[in-house]
């Protein structure tokens, strides 16, 4: 029997999204006919928000919401807070990803089958510039997910984290829904209290979602630096150490701080002829010539296996990935141990309401 969507409640964080927002409106309206659709609009000042207006004249069920704080985390609480009675299940839907057919039902049939509170999702990236191209090859390799489960179509499994769809309203609401003190890494946080409170999280492998990358190296770094001071908030708010692939990131900024130190080393060598500096800035400069190696190797090889040109320079966004990502964390890292919040006011710290 195929799941109702009587009972759902659709949450689009929105920014900017003119692009892609009413062809996701159209086909979660067809799919899911007697849902709400809430689109939170964080200040959109492209034609996003009169789109939205056009659709909701005609159709009841969609709501334009505004969401003065913008960040996504706070958007998606508003619509739970004004919304939510009368429904059991929250889909969260991303305007910047696209979806397979049958995608709300897909994962109300998940999460029945496998007595699931929440189901995520994996994400496939693709590209349609030379750099998002990029950056989608890397995202979509080991390079830049470092393994993690959601970043690939594997099998079905419960996991502790992955990218957010489908959640039950009440267990939800019992934790507090996301912290909006966080712009990024905000799901792997209400992960972990879900988890605390008996939530079980199905990864569904049948509905994995198209996401678009950042298109130029600034938004990406933007992105990943917001991402690694995320996940130390998360991590010293629940005590949890990350795993390995989550710190071997921080080695990278540690690597070219070293190799930034290496040249006046190289200097001394050459004013004094010492070919013992000469070897120390040569060390100094190994680790990071190794991590430049391996990443634009990497990238070069996975391009020529799609036999994409532009995937070949995937190791660049790989490379700027991880030195955003270690930046941020140990960023982070310093204000907490220079006895500042680690939940920063808007404009400060891991708070960046770029989505």
């Amino acid at each position: 029997m195929r799941p109702t969507t009587d009972r759902l409640l659709i949450v689009i964080p929105c920014l900017n999204e003119e692009r892609h927002i009413e062809t996701l409106l159209q086909q979660f309206l067809a799919e899911c006919p007697e849902a709400l659709i809430v689109v939170a609009d964080g200040g959109s000042i492209d034609a996003s928000r009169g789109i939205v207006n056009d659709v909701a004249s005609a159709y009841a069920n969609v709501i334009l919401l505004d969401n003065p704080a913008r960040i996504q985390s706070a958007g998606v609480n508003l619509a739970v807070k004004r919304f939510a009675t009368g429904r059991e299940w929250l889909l969260r839907v991303d305007a910047h990803c696209d979806y397979p057919r049958g995608y709300a039902h897909g994962l109300l049939a998940a999460a029945a089958e496998r007595s699931a509170s929440s189901v995520v999702v994996p994400m496939v990236s693709k590209g349609t510039n030379s750099f998002q191209i990029a950056a989608a090859t890397a995202q979509n390799s080991p390079l830049g997910h470092g393994g993690s489960p959601h970043r690939r179509i594997g099998s079905g499994q419960f996991v502790d984290h992955g990218h957010h769809a489908l959640m039950r309203l009440d267990l939800y609401q019992q934790v507090g829904g996301y912290d909006q003190s966080l712009s990024h890494n905000e799901d792997a946080e209400l992960d972990q209290r879900l988890l605390a409170a008996g939530g079980r999280i199905w990864l569904e492998p049948g509905q994995a979602i198209t996401y678009y990358p950042r298109s130029d190296p600034r938004a990406l770094w933007r992105q990943y630096r917001g991402y690694g001071a995320g996940r130390f908030a998360t991590m010293l708010r629940h005590r949890r150490f990350p795993k390995l692939r989550q710190l071997l990131p921080l080695a990278v900024p540690l690597a070219v701080i070293l190799a930034i130190l290496a040249v006046p080393v190289l200097a001394l060598a050459i004013l004094e002829n010492a070919n013992w500096a000469v070897w120390l800035s040569v060390a100094m400069t190994l680790p990071m010539m190794i991590w430049a190696t391996l990443c634009l190797t990497y990238g070069m090889v996975l391009g020529i296996l799609q036999r994409q040109p532009y995937s070949c320079a995937s190791g660049i966004p790989a490379m700027i990935a991880h030195l955003a990502w270690g930046v941020g964390f140990l960023q982070q890292a310093a204000r907490f141990q220079a006895g500042e919040e680690a939940d920063c006011a808007p404009g400060e710290g891991i708070v960046i309401v770029e989505m």
